[in-house]
């Protein structure tokens, strides 16, 4: 018998949840960031869904372009970075926009004439000092692209909120401030600001084209607020089922260095999930899964391939072997998982295993 813990993506609330960007972005073209395999999703399940909705998806690399073309052909793929000067003939080909964030790259297209012009984004930097040119820097770079037979005409221009999560950070008015200093009189560019918190908190940074990420997938990019709040609905389920159920004695300890101590007589439940498939190591006592109803406590340390929950004061009825267990998803939101963590969701739904991936199985009311 197949080992069920796998995870369960949710389309319907990925449909929601780009109607939810729509209606705090109106009228704005969409990327949509499907990154690290759609954010643990898998693109598989991801892009489909998606590819009727949005204007582009954003990938990180172009190994992660080529695996998405193909279960994509008619969207234009957004790379975050080139990494290599050869890369450009096969991105070109693959009819991917590559962002172009520091001066190395810039001479790369310069030097390597295409037989296909490429539409280019140029990263500014305005304060997260990660990757891009400063303002004047960047003036100087988009008239050398303009200048090059091989790059297409409609240069795009884009930078990135280091506090978009503290709406109330002053950081976020003085990058937007920044950006706007950029004369881009000298021809027709798309910008892009937002990302999902700016495109939740900040309506003048939605600009021409937004960017949203962790919010498609359900997951809250606030520390204060809730995915439900926010009105977004969880697409990953990650689930599996109970494998073994056993009564100890008062005294009788549980797990990996006994760490868990039986205070009466009580009904322990084997899990057939641990951090080999992605659930944190290290949570808090008592953080619960969710079971037929009812949300019962993680007990012990969790292991590779098991966690153990205590089912004492649950009717045996409801949980027995084979039932159905919740790690989070509908009903258990990540956020909290990732609290108990010390954590955030986006690493969570992110660190899936691949051999959790593998069975990933796409559920749709329609």
């Amino acid at each position: 018998m197949a080992r069920p813990t796998r995870i369960e993506v949710d389309v319907d609330a990925l449909r929601h949840n780009i109607e939810r960007v729509k209606s705090c972005a109106p009228g704005r073209k969409i990327i949509a960031m499907v990154k690290a395999n759609g954010y643990g999703c898998g693109v598989s399940a991801v892009v489909p869904a998606l590819d009727a909705h949005v204007d582009a998806f954003g990938v990180a690399c172009f190994e992660e372009a080529r695996v998405l073309r193909k279960f994509t052909s008619r969207t234009c793929v957004l790379m975050q970075g080139v990494f290599q000067q050869h890369e450009l003939f096969d991105l070109a080909a693959a009819g991917c926009e590559p962002v172009v964030h520091q001066p190395e790259q810039l001479d790369w297209i310069l030097e390597t004439p295409l037989s296909q012009a490429i539409r280019v984004w140029v990263k500014v930097d305005t304060g997260m000092h990660r990757l891009g040119f400063d303002v004047p820097t960047a003036q100087t770079v988009i008239a050398a692209l303009k200048a090059c037979p091989w790059v297409q005409d409609n240069l795009a221009i884009m930078t990135h909120l280091a506090s978009a999560d503290e709406p109330c950070h002053p950081q976020n008015e003085t990058q937007l401030a920044l950006f706007s200093q950029l004369d881009l009189s000298d021809g027709v560019f798309e910008r892009s600001i937002s990302n999902s918190a700016a495109i939740l908190s900040f309506p003048e940074a939605l600009a021409d084209v937004v960017r949203p990420g962790i919010m498609l997938y359900g997951v809250s990019p606030f520390s204060d607020q809730t995915a439900a709040l926010l009105d977004l609905k969880p697409v990953m389920q990650f689930i599996s089922e109970i494998m073994a159920i056993h009564t100890y004695a008062p005294g009788a300890r549980v797990g990996y260095g006994g760490t868990w101590e039986a205070k009466r007589i009580s009904r322990i439940g084997v899990v057939a999930a641990g951090y080999g498939d992605g659930y944190p190591r290290h949570i808090a006592p008592d953080t619960p899964v969710y079971i037929n109803g009812q949300y019962v406590p993680v007990v012990g340390r969790v292991s590779m391939d098991m966690l153990t929950v205590d089912l004492t004061d649950f009717e045996a009825a409801d949980i027995q072997l084979g039932t159905r267990v919740e790690l989070w998803g509908a009903h258990l939101p990540v956020e909290r998982i990732a609290r108990a963590a010390e954590t955030i969701g986006y690493e969570l739904i992110c660190q899936i295993s691949p051999r959790v991936r593998a069975k990933a199985v796409m559920i749709s009311m329609l």
